[in-house]
């Protein structure tokens, strides 16, 4: 098995979807207590065994105390756009979406942090179609997203999965995740999701040509990949991130058009990983 068919699975974890006010499905939320469980199972698994910065945090928040350090990838247009994913409910916290959604499943799924703004009415309003429907429900109108752009200093193309960013020639690459959040929105008339996530090759480096830059001055700090898998267990992998603070409007029927085709193989919202917020396993923001 070559390391192109191995780390898929291990860097699945980057991708984690928000899911917002929708009901996927009619379980209850699990207790404050199944979550510090988790909290005080990942705290065992990683003292004193080397563990690097962890994600995802609180952008608001600077404290940390890790004390691993890793050179941070460089910028993203410098970079090679490798692979594109969303997550149900934003997976960081801070900005503009700090209300937390609940603990949910325990697995990821109906968790979270939403957008704190107002939304319409309309804007909520239920749209007819079923929009990127999976294992755990679907999207609508008034969730929040988490989108993941994952770039690499591999020599890839982008692709499925996150061993797309991957190559048998870089077994340790570089890799950046720009971090955006949306709301998704019955308008017609919003940011197409299409658009925002078009790639083109630019010189030598495919990039996301339309990723929007007015959504705040992004928060860089240094951390891992994620998903609930990450819930009870360190991440090894080294991720430097730079998430944006401010929400903006998506169309969600456009959301739901590039669930139906695109060239990663994504079709649904991931689940997300608990906030972290053990210092020790944080490493500070300048």
């Amino acid at each position: 098995m070559n390391v192109r068919q191995r780390w898929p699975m291990a860097l699945a974890s980057l991708a984690a979807l928000s899911l917002p006010v929708i009901a996927l499905s009619a379980t209850d939320p699990v207790s404050d207590a199944v979550i510090a469980e988790q909290r005080q199972t990942l705290q065992e698994n990683t003292y004193g065994k080397g563990f690097g910065p962890q994600s995802p945090r609180n952008i608001d928040q600077s404290a940390g105390n890790n004390a691993v350090v890793f050179t941070m990838a460089p910028p993203h247009n410098e970079m090679t756009l490798c692979n594109i994913h969303f997550h149900s409910g934003a997976e960081h916290a801070g900005g503009q979406f700090t209300d937390y959604a609940g603990n949910g499943d325990g697995q990821g799924y109906q968790s979270g942090y939403l957008y704190t703004g107002t939304l319409s009415a309309q804007e909520r309003a239920p749209v007819s179609e079923s929009i990127c429907p999976g294992e755990h429900g679907q999207l609508q109108a008034g969730d929040t997203i988490e989108i993941h752009y994952v770039h690499t200093t591999a020599e890839v193309a982008p692709g499925p999965t996150l061993g797309a960013c991957l190559s048998d020639a870089a077994a340790n690459p570089q890799l950046r995740v720009e971090a955006q959040v949306y709301v998704l929105v019955n308008d017609p008339h919003a940011l197409d999701f299409r658009q925002l996530t078009a790639i083109e090759q630019v010189g030598a480096r495919y990039q996301s040509v339309n990723m929007p830059n007015w959504l705040g001055d992004p928060v860089e700090y240094a951390g891992s990949t994620t998903g609930p898998g990450y819930n009870e267990k360190g991440s090894p992998f080294q991720v430097s991130w730079r998430v944006y603070p401010k929400v903006a409007r998506v169309n969600i029927g456009s959301v739901g058009q590039w669930c139906q085709g695109n060239r990663f193989d994504e079709d649904h919202a991931h689940g997300v990983r608990n906030l972290v917020t053990n210092p020790a396993l944080l490493a500070p923001i300048p």
